[in-house]
């Protein structure tokens, strides 16, 4: 098996080359997680490590999207980051009850394409917002919303609240969505979709596990429609927890002591923007 992945790696990285971009600054592990994502096929994962590298330097040209850039998506504190799960995942937690999507409508087209469509008042301002498509493995395009900046701030700081000094590559993360107490104005399929495409797209094997919580009877059209465009691969890892069966396994496999007492933990729950990260080593 080493041997195997030794040679899809020694393969992409001459198929970085070939697209004209370089991987030496990242380790087996960064590009493993693009070839696994991939199927093991080196052509496709360097296709999707350049592809990811340009938008990485068009979007995040800073290297990361501060909180100053995101006030209004913190200020509710919908979002929280508790400590490492059994397995050393970071576990954030979403309530979406305190989530109030855009006025924005999602459109859906007949030919199975999503457009997002907002004002664009100053045509410099999120211009990579507007003008970057990602075409899915199942034939979606997508035109990231404004909302993506948010996303892009939440992902990156969970998975390196799991660096233990420096970036090893393959870091993931456990998400909890808790759906307690949403009413129809907390639907966001839009902000859904832009979350699990951010993570296939251009974070290629960070999630380990999402579990939804408390999923109302109105709510369970919502998801199927979402469903409808996540990879075979991202539904696997996602669990809806409906029983107390399924709600004791949920806290066992993550720990008592990250948990928030709510979920049957003993932890307190913690908004992301109140985590601060130790600096990383060079």
């Amino acid at each position: 098996m080493e041997t195997t992945h030794q040679l899809a790696l020694t393969q992409m990285r001459e198929s970085v080359e070939k697209l004209g971009s370089s991987c030496k600054k990242y380790g087996d592990q960064t590009l493993l997680r693009f070839l696994i994502a991939r199927s093991m096929d080196p052509v496709k994962a360097a296709k999707m490590f350049v592809q990811w590298q340009k938008w990485r330097a068009d979007f995040v040209p800073n290297g990361s999207i501060p909180a100053s850039e995101v006030p209004d998506e913190l200020e509710p504190k919908k979002v929280y980051l508790q400590s490492l799960s059994k397995d050393t995942y970071p576990v954030a937690i979403v309530k979406a009850s305190k989530h109030f999507p855009s006025k924005d409508q999602l459109q859906f087209k007949s030919d199975c394409s999503i457009r997002f469509q907002r004002n664009v008042t100053n045509e410099n301002s999120y211009a990579c917002c507007v003008h970057y498509h990602y075409k899915t493995s199942a034939g979606f395009n997508i035109v990231f919303p404004l909302g993506a900046e948010f996303v892009v701030h939440l992902l990156d700081k969970i998975i390196a609240s799991s660096f233990k000094g420096s970036e090893i590559g393959n870091e993931k993360l456990i998400a909890i969505l808790d759906l307690q107490h949403i009413a129809y104005k907390n639907i966001d399929a839009r902000g859904l979709i832009t979350g699990f495409q951010f993570l296939q797209a251009y974070y290629p094997e960070r999630l380990a596990k999402c579990y939804i919580l408390h999923m109302p009877w109105f709510f369970v059209s919502v998801w199927r429609m979402v469903s409808r465009f996540l990879e075979k691969a991202t539904l696997e890892k996602i669990v809806i927890v409906t029983n107390d069966e399924e709600r004791l396994d949920f806290v066992k496999q993550i720990g008592e002591e990250v948990l928030p007492e709510e979920y049957g933990g003993r932890a307190k729950l913690v908004p992301i923007q109140d985590v601060v990260l130790p600096p990383l080593e060079s």
